[in-house]
C-alpha cells in the first residue's frame, strides 16, 4: 500500500462522524479530486530526510483537513459554485453546513495533532491557521481597491495560499527530526513553492480552460480581485487599458475579453509566468541541503511543474 493510501485510510477512519451530514460533506470535497499537494509534500519531506513512522500519514492527513476547512470557508465567503469540475458544498448542502462541518474540520486535524504529541508541530500548524485567517481578512479588504500594490497582493498570497505549504514542508521535516537549518529550508521550500503556486493559478484564470481547470474561468474578475495580471496592467498598461483594469476591479464587472487582451498586450502573463519562475528557483536553492535520493528530486520536480501546468 502507498503512503498516500494509507494517508486515505486515515482520512476516511477520522472522517467517521456519528453526524450523518458531517460523512457526507467531509466525503464530497475530500474525495471530489484535487491534486493533494500538501500532504504529498509532508511525506516527501519526511521521506527525503529518512523518516518512516506512521505519524507521517497522520500529519500528512491533519494538513490535508485544513486545507479542506480553508476551501470550504472559501467558497463560501467568495459564493463559488464549481471547484475541481464538480459544484462546490456550499451550492450543494448550503452555506450553514458548508461553514460548520468546516470548523469540524478544523477541530478534528487539532485533535489529531495532540495525538502526534509534538509541541513543535503544534506551533507550527496553530500559527499557519492564524495566518491564513489573516490572510483571508486581507484579501477581503483587498477586494474592489484597485490601488492595491504587488506587495500587498503577495502579502496575501503568502498568507493564504503558502503558509499551509511552508507549514506542511516544516512540519514534515520536525517530524523527520531534522537538523535546525534543514528545518528552516523546508520551511522556505515549501513558502516558495506555494508562492508560485497561487501566481500560476491567478496566471491561469485568465489564460486557462475551464473544463481543464475544473472552475470558471474569469471568477477572480467578477469577484473584484487585484491579482498580479491585473495590477501588472496598472503598472505598465495606457490610459485606456488602466482606466479598463481600474473600472472592472470597482464594480466587478469590466469585459472579461477586454480586460483579457489588455492583459496580452502588456504581457502581464508574462510577467506573472516570470515572478513565479522566481520563487520557484529559490525553492530549489532552498533543497541544497536535503540528502541526495529520489524525494529530493520528486520535491524538485514538483516545483518544476508547479509553473508548467494547465490545471
Amino acid at each position: 500500500m502507498s503512503d498516500m493510501q494509507k494517508v486515505d485510510l486515515v482520512i476516511r477512519h477520522r472522517l467517521n462522524s456519528d453526524v450523518v451530514l458531517i460523512r457526507t460533506i467531509g466525503d464530497y470535497i475530500i474525495h471530489s479530486g484535487g491534486k493533494r499537494l500538501r500532504p504529498i509534500l509532508v511525506l516527501l519531506v519526511v521521506r527525503a530526510l529518512g523518516f518512516t513512522q506512521p505519524s507521517q500519514h497522520s500529519l500528512a492527513a491533519v494538513v490535508e483537513f485544513i486545507h479542506t476547512a480553508t476551501l470550504l470557508h472559501d467558497d463560501v465567503v467568495d459564493d463559488s459554485d464549481l471547484r475541481r469540475g464538480r459544484s462546490t458544498a456550499n451550492t450543494v448542502f448550503g452555506n450553514p453546513a458548508s461553514v460548520l462541518v468546516g470548523d469540524y474540520l478544523y477541530s478534528r486535524a487539532f485533535e489529531m495533532m495532540v495525538e502526534i504529541n509534538s509541541m513543535p508541530i503544534m506551533q507550527i500548524m496553530s500559527e499557519a491557521t492564524t495566518v491564513i485567517a489573516e490572510g483571508e481578512v486581507l484579501q477581503l479588504m483587498n477586494i474592489r481597491d484597485p490601488d492595491v500594490t504587488e506587495a500587498r497582493y503577495l502579502d496575501v498570497v503568502r498568507f493564504k495560499t503558502a503558509k499551509l505549504f511552508e507549514a506542511a514542508a516544516h512540519a514534515g521535516a520536525v517530524l523527520a527530526q531534522a537538523n535546525g537549518k534543514q528545518q528552516q529550508h523546508a520551511a522556505a521550500y515549501g513558502r516558495h513553492l506555494g508562492t508560485a503556486f497561487q501566481l500560476i493559478d491567478d496566471l491561469l484564470d485568465y489564460s486557462g480552460d475551464q473544463k481543464t481547470l475544473g472552475k470558471t474561468v474569469g471568477d477572480d474578475l467578477r469577484e473584484g480581485k487585484p491579482t498580479m495580471p491585473l495590477i501588472r496592467v496598472l503598472q505598465v498598461g495606457s490610459p485606456e487599458q488602466i482606466a479598463l483594469v481600474r473600472h472592472a476591479i470597482e464594480t466587478g464587472e469590466g469585459e472579461f475579453d477586454a480586460v483579457a487582451q489588455a492583459i496580452r498586450e502588456t504581457d502581464a502573463l508574462g510577467y506573472t509566468q516570470q515572478c513565479a519562475q522566481a520563487e520557484v528557483d529559490l525553492a530549489l536553492q532552498s533543497l541544497a541541503n536535503f540528502p541526495a535520493g529520489e524525494c529530493k528530486d520528486i520535491l524538485s520536480a514538483v516545483a518544476l511543474m508547479s509553473v508548467n501546468r494547465d490545471a
